[in-house]
């Protein structure tokens, strides 16, 4: 089994709705793939709609550089339009603030 052959579980705070998410999907696609509706806009990893907290788990980005600063990142920001899961994920959406 590759990497992107996994799918994970991912839960949404508040609340905690959770939906499968396979590694090979964005959090933001899985997401709305299971009727779960995410905010969101640009879906490229630059307009920051989509900007969520990271409480649990790991992700890895299809792009090089997601619009998120170091310190946003080392303080455990991600973007779920560009962030694929790559254990069980908890995190919730903060919007572009």
């Amino acid at each position: 089994m590759t990497d992107d052959d996994r799918t994970f579980t991912a839960r949404v705070l508040p609340g905690g709705a959770g939906f499968a998410a396979p590694a090979s999907l964005s959090l933001l696609e899985a997401a709305l793939l299971e009727g779960l509706p995410l905010p969101s806009s640009c879906r490229n990893g630059a307009c920051r709609a989509c900007m969520s907290r990271l409480h649990a788990g790991s992700v890895r980005y299809r792009i090089d550089w997601p619009g998120l600063s170091l310190d946003e990142k080392e303080d455990g920001f991600i973007l779920p339009c560009v962030a694929c899961p790559t254990s069980d994920v908890v995190f919730e959406p903060v919007g572009a603030g």
